[in-house]
């Protein structure tokens, strides 16, 4: 018996949508990763180091909010 015939046909998909939200989900990724790991620097500093202090972790939290936005930016794609 043969299998009933649909309308799929295989590479034929606009995939649009699913590479907008797979982008969505990975700029979320990794920005909040970002600046969860520059919160927790702020607070470790703050709180669990006796030597330093707020100002010790705000600026720290700053430079690797600079240093992350710098290396995790999009770069611009070169043309083939």
């Amino acid at each position: 018996m043969a299998g009933a015939s649909s309308d799929y046909h295989r590479g034929e998909m606009d995939i649009a949508e699913q590479q907008a939200t797979f982008n969505l989900v990975m700029g979320m990724t990794k920005w909040g990763s970002l600046y969860l790991a520059a919160i927790l620097l702020l607070l470790v500093l703050w709180f669990c180091v006796p030597a330093a202090g707020f100002l010790t972790g705000v600026v720290s939290a700053v430079v690797v909010v600079a240093l992350g936005t710098f290396f995790l930016r999009d770069k611009p794609s070169e043309a083939h």
